[in-house]
């Protein structure tokens, strides 16, 4: 039987509600973020759509209050299960703001394992939200890469994986350190790890933010959005692949 939870966080951003709302609210801003291609009719009851490894999910917006308050509902599964997003921003001295994120629905059989994964989850893709309000304010993605491959076998074989993609050694890694992406087939290039735990690794350099990761069931996800658009998209999307497989 379908399970109910709910899942809330909170962070503060260095940009403005207005800033906010564009990045939570439009297609071309969750897209430079979050995973997947999104599209979202700007009104309450407007229909959104989230293309992930080909598979389109529908929701429907619930709540449309610019620089206030956004809120989706995924369409329910013949079994139950379905997910509703709530994001409520508050605007702060200085131009800052404060958002809170209500995560909730309905989730299968499987209960534990995928709520801890949302649990986790959640939070390094808001990090990842404030890291792309801060290092490329006022843009927005020229493409996003989200490809899945081989499922690592343990935790320490996919932080081996991580580091060597990154040009890391020695673990503990901490925000704030050097690194070098070190993939063949893409060039060489000096950025800084933005967050590395809980089997998320990301990092920033000046054309893309980067994010790789060990889920649900061990599988292995690298995500790209690039701002560049150097290398091409074919290029990253094949040693991505590549480095997957």
């Amino acid at each position: 039987m379908p399970r109910e939870f709910e899942v809330r966080e909170e962070i503060a951003l260095d940009a403005t509600p207005e800033q906010v709302w564009a990045a939570i609210a439009t297609g071309p801003g969750v897209d430079s973020w979050f995973m997947g291609r999104n599209e979202i009719e700007p009104r309450e009851g407007g229909a959104g759509r989230q293309t992930v490894l080909g598979v389109t999910g529908e929701s429907t917006v619930t709540a449309w209050e610019p620089g206030v308050r956004f809120a989706t509902r995924t369409q329910a599964s013949p079994e139950g299960t379905f997910m509703a997003f709530e994001y409520l921003l508050e605007g702060r001295d200085g131009g800052s703001t404060l958002l809170r994120l209500v995560h909730s629905g309905f989730l299968d059989e499987d209960w534990e394992s995928e709520y801890e994964a949302l649990r986790v989850g959640d939070g390094m893709y808001l990090r990842k939200l404030a890291a792309y309000l801060r290092c490329f304010p006022g843009r927005t993605s020229v493409y996003d890469l989200f490809l899945a491959g081989s499922s690592a076998t343990t935790r320490e074989d996919a932080w081996a994986r991580f580091g060597a993609a990154f040009g890391l050694a020695g673990w503990p890694v901490t925000p704030g350190r050097p690194m070098i992406l070190s993939v063949p087939g893409l060039p060489a290039e000096t950025g800084t790890v933005l967050f590395a735990s809980y089997g998320f690794l990301g990092a920033v350099t000046a054309s893309s933010l980067y994010t790789l990761v060990h889920g649900h069931h061990g599988l292995m996800v690298a995500q790209q959005h690039c701002f560049t658009g150097e290398p091409a998209r074919e290029r990253a999307q094949a040693a991505w692949q590549a480095w997957l497989g």
